[in-house]
């Protein structure tokens, strides 16, 4: 399968030109949007959250990965395999947290095409690729080190709302195991406690949780914990130490 993981939106031609290129250069293999209303530009939101939600895909799936806010610039494209994953897209760091978490890694920097749109490589370039691959292709480009997929300056946590949902649930860039069970959170100068899921607090109640994806989120039992907890695409929060 092909799995769509950009900044796109479901507004609007962008994902739907996408859709018709892998339609008509893939044929029969499924296409699946997993995030097509990512945050837009967020490049460090979407490193975090792409391993969160990658990870259990079966081998050879295809990831087509687009936050590129350097479109047409000197950033290369990149074919990343990930323990057994494959994933196409710009590199301007979205892979850093792939690659800090996983075991198995090659990486391969693509050529960009004669006669391209400079300003939707996603189209004209990464989409083909993501085809290609998906039809059991060869990777078009040489093989790099896999160092240069990463911003070395980046925490392994980011203590930042990097998503929320339609149920105005806040996912944030932190793993729940990098937490010590029944850690306090502070955010907006409010104190929120961990609980295991919605129904164990009582309703209009904020709480965090690890989620079915393995992130801290900031949730509320049928509420909104955006409204609740004042939250937006990058509000910071903090992890009260232990007295």
């Amino acid at each position: 399968m092909i799995v769509l993981f950009t900044d796109f939106g479901l507004e609007g031609p962008y994902i739907g030109q996408v859709q018709a290129v892998l339609q008509q250069q893939a044929p029969g293999i499924p296409v699946i949007n997993l995030f097509s209303d990512l945050p837009p530009f967020a490049i460090q939101g979407a490193a975090c959250l792409l391993p969160a939600y990658t990870s259990g895909f079966p081998r050879e799936t295809v990831f087509l990965c687009v936050v590129d806010p350097g479109v047409g610039g000197s950033r290369p494209g990149v074919v990343v395999q990930a323990d057994g994953r494959w994933y196409v897209g710009p590199n301007e760091g979205l892979f850093t947290m792939l690659v800090r978490q996983s075991q198995q890694l090659e990486c391969w920097q693509l050529a960009e095409p004669e006669g391209v749109a400079a300003s939707f490589h996603g189209r004209d370039v990464f989409a083909p690729v993501a085809a290609r691959l998906a039809r059991g292709g060869k990777v078009p480009g040489g093989q790099v080190p896999v160092r240069c997929l990463e911003q070395k300056d980046w925490p392994d946590d980011l203590c930042r709302v990097v998503y929320i949902d339609r149920f105005g649930n806040a996912l944030t860039g932190v793993r729940a195991s990098a937490l010590a069970p029944g850690a306090l959170l502070e955010v907006n100068g409010q104190a929120v406690k961990q609980a295991r899921t919605f129904s164990d607090v009582t309703p209009g109640a904020a709480f965090w949780y690890a989620n079915a994806n393995g992130l801290v989120e900031f949730a509320v039992n049928r509420g909104r914990a955006d409204e609740v907890l004042d939250l937006k695409v990058e509000t910071v929060f903090n992890i009260v130490p232990r007295s």
